[in-house]
């Protein structure tokens, strides 16, 4: 008899990551493929079918594929589709789970927020089991976020709450994709770091390895390797981004009281470079009935938590 799987899809700016996830949560097989490349979303999820399937012939004589869960950037869990996502090139409404149906009839297929779906995956499967209440902050090339409240998701009326991204930290600061000026995404997300590195080297006179890298060519993982040798103009980047996100971060424990909140994504790989500073700041900035009480956590799963998470995603649709 054959094992029933779960494919979970993690659709970000960049790349689309996804893997095949037993209900034990056994890791099975995984691929991806360039999301910014495809300018029709046609054609993205004609390679999307073509690579899944590639990958689903390695393990598909002792399993079958039940349900499918999609984590994306404005996904809207009720409707099932992506709408106007700033960091996607079909920056429209986007009937996703209609459209990839059409690959997979009679296999449901759910999506909600890839910020959600990290939340999930770390309820199910991560350092979030047995919580009730907790965020899941994702530091990609955007912020996304995930707010856990009771053991439940919160959606709003629209399926769109919980975006910690677009909150406004500074007013009239940096434009962002969304339109507006001053979100959080633009000073804490991948993009946002590297923008702070170069105000950092207008502003400082201090030598700098990263002086001679080319915009399109910095990371945040360039800056991290930097700041850990001692670079001040990189050092000095860090502590800025966490400023920023330590002070969100308490404004967001004011509103829902969680137990944890869990960072995951590129940035939070710098680890204590991030995660110790970003602490102080937070405490600084807390409310006193919260200090001391909310733990700040990387996220526990070693793989894909987004992929986890829409696995996960449709592991619960198929319970209900």
């Amino acid at each position: 008899m054959k094992k029933e799987v779960a494919l979970g899809i993690d659709i970000g700016g960049t790349n689309t990551a996804f893997g095949f996830i037993d209900r034990e949560g056994n890791y099975l097989a995984d691929g991806n493929i360039l999301t910014g490349k495809h300018e029709d979303v046609h054609d993205y999820l004609r390679e999307l079918y073509l690579e899944i399937e590639k990958v689903f012939d390695t393990i598909r004589e002792g399993h079958t594929l039940i349900g499918i869960g999609i984590g994306a950037p404005n996904g809207n869990y009720y409707k099932g589709t992506i709408e106007y996502a700033v960091n996607l090139r079909w920056n429209e409404v986007i009937p996703m789970c209609d459209m990839l149906q059409e690959y997979y009839p009679g296999i449901p297929v759910c999506l909600t927020n890839d910020a959600n779906a990290a939340a999930i995956g770390e309820m199910v499967y991560g350092g979030a089991r047995g919580m009730k209440d907790f965020i899941m902050v994702t530091l990609g090339t955007g912020v996304g976020s995930g707010f856990v409240s009771n053991g439940k998701l919160i959606y709003g009326h629209d399926g769109f709450a919980g975006e910690l991204g677009h909150i406004i930290v500074s007013p009239n600061g940096r434009q962002c994709g969304c339109g507006r000026q001053g979100c959080l995404e633009t000073y804490v997300s991948a993009t946002g770091v590297k923008r702070t590195a170069y105000k950092m080297m207008a502003k400082y006179n201090y030598p700098s390895e990263l002086r001679s890298i080319p915009f399109n060519e910095m990371t945040s993982k360039t800056i991290c390797e930097a700041a850990l040798k001692g670079d001040l103009i990189a050092i000095n980047t860090f502590k800025y981004t966490a400023k920023m996100l330590g002070e969100a971060l308490a404004n967001m424990v004011a509103i829902t009281s969680p137990e944890a909140i869990f960072l995951m994504g590129g940035l939070a790989k710098a680890g204590d470079l991030l995660f110790v500073p970003t602490k102080d700041h937070m405490e600084m900035n807390m409310l006193k009935n919260f200090s001391n009480k909310v733990k700040l956590l990387p996220s526990q799963l070693t793989q894909n938590v987004a992929i986890y998470g829409a696995a996960a995603l449709a592991w619960n649709e198929l319970k209900q």
